[in-house]
């Protein structure tokens, strides 16, 4: 995945690990990551503070930051440190319960602590927004609400921001409305699309984000994984192929080997069985 041509790799998560158990060795792989030669940056979730420590302190006696303009080949084992940090935020309160087991004001202040980490460290802090196109709790969601929680971001200094459905359950027309809304409101930020979709439903909702004006887009290779604190079923993540699929489809060049990541994809689906 490092040398696929990914702009970042999002390689685990720091949580409880009685909450997610399959995260519980992200130190691990993290220690057997070989970035030689990648231009990727390396990113991992975090829920809190002290995830956030242990993410930094991961290799921080030798590693360095990853600088923003890095050439392609230019990065060496001993850059092998994380370079982002990434938030799950929510429009929707109940959500954020059932996630983080937090309020508004607290996951707030979490953005603030993790800044401050970020600062410290030098990494980067990226929040997405969860239920950004609607929720299934019957908390209050509109355009103007995730504008809202988009300008809350905006002051306190976040400029990748994607948002997010993870119920599968969007439609197009939402996506544009949502998308020409914030990108107009925030031209400066890099608004994210991070889609869960089942299998044949991706491209119209691709399509809609990228006619909006959307280039970031979350996928994972092979679409594994979920939400499991989303609803009582999980939806698969958009995989990678259903974007090259529609990359290739529209003439717009995504710039990923296509050859190395099915063969990854191969590889991750015999381990899982």
């Amino acid at each position: 995945m490092l040398r696929a041509g990914f702009d970042t790799v999002e390689a685990g998560s720091f949580v409880s690990e009685k909450v997610i158990p399959q995260m519980a060795d992200t130190s691990r792989v993290l220690q057997g990551l070989d970035v030689t030669g990648s231009r990727s940056r390396v990113m991992v979730l975090v829920v809190n503070k002290r995830g956030a420590m242990r993410a930094v302190r991961q290799g921080s006696e030798k590693c360095k930051p990853v600088p923003l303009n890095l050439e392609p080949g230019t990065r060496n084992m001993e850059q092998a440190s994380i370079d982002d940090l990434l938030f799950p935020f929510s429009t929707s309160p109940t959500f954020l319960k059932r996630n983080l087991n937090a309020s508004v004001d607290q996951a707030k202040a979490t953005i603030s602590d993790l800044l401050a980490v970020c600062d410290l460290y030098k990494k980067r802090l990226i929040v997405y927004l969860s239920m950004s196109f609607g929720n299934p709790y019957g908390d209050k969601w509109d355009p103007g609400i995730v504008e809202e929680y988009a300008g809350y971001l905006y002051e306190m200094g976040l400029r990748i921001i994607p948002l997010s459905d993870i119920l599968g359950e969007v439609k197009p027309a939402v996506i544009s409305e949502v998308y020409s809304r914030v990108i107009r409101s925030f031209p400066e930020v890099e608004f994210g699309f991070h889609l869960h979709s089942l299998p044949g439903h991706e491209y119209e909702l691709i399509d809609a984000a990228w006619k909006a004006g959307v280039s970031r887009f979350d996928t994972v290779t092979g679409g594994f994984g979920g939400c499991p604190m989303a609803a009582d079923k999980m939806v698969a993540n958009l995989n990678t192929f259903a974007l090259i699929n529609y990359c290739e489809k529209n003439g717009i060049d995504h710039g990923l080997n296509v050859d190395l990541l099915r063969e990854a994809s191969v590889e991750m689906a015999m381990s899982i069985g």
